[in-house]
């Protein structure tokens, strides 16, 4: 016997926040260039993969985010998969800065993407499409090229930073 549900206006925005923060997510700093070659970053946890055959995956950008703009004019983007340790620079990434790059180590992917140092990984993405959903918009990429190094994560819970103890 199924139980029938009522439609419902849902969950508030701090409700959720509240709910979705029990949800542990590794922490990236997603990049782009814009015309002039400039780089562009921001903080992101909605991060997926999406397919196996071909490699997709998705990020999900605030469209108030000044990356937005960035991101959806092009034609590739870059993730790079935080390690323990890079706290500073989700925190840096997530703040509405000009300088975000100013003093931090990184070097240039294919096309200039920015690729931070001392990563878990690099992830190289031509755009693959977008979605409009809510207040955001889900790229997506088509995985390009990426590396692995042997580095614990950070991860994101509750609201705080931690790392994964039982693997390198």
């Amino acid at each position: 016997m199924s139980a029938s549900l009522s439609p419902s206006p849902g969950v508030g925005p701090d409700e959720f926040r509240r709910l979705m923060a029990r949800f542990a997510s590794g922490v990236t700093v997603a990049t782009a260039v814009d015309k002039e070659g400039n780089p562009h970053g921001m903080t992101a946890s909605a991060v997926a993969a999406v397919s196996l055959e071909p490699p997709i995956l998705l990020v999900c950008v605030d469209h108030a985010a000044d990356f937005h703009a960035a991101v959806s004019a092009a034609p590739r983007f870059a993730l790079s998969i935080l390690s323990h340790g890079q706290e500073d620079l989700s925190r840096r990434f997530a703040e509405e800065r000009d300088d975000r790059f100013d003093g931090v180590a990184w070097k240039a992917g294919a096309g200039g993407l920015p690729l931070l140092d001392g990563a878990v990984a690099h992830l190289l993405c031509d755009q693959w499409g977008a979605h409009e959903a809510g207040d955001h918009t889900v790229f997506f990429g088509r995985l390009q090229d990426g590396a692995v190094f042997d580095r614990r994560p950070l991860i994101h819970f509750r609201g705080g930073y931690s790392t994964t103890t039982d693997q390198a």
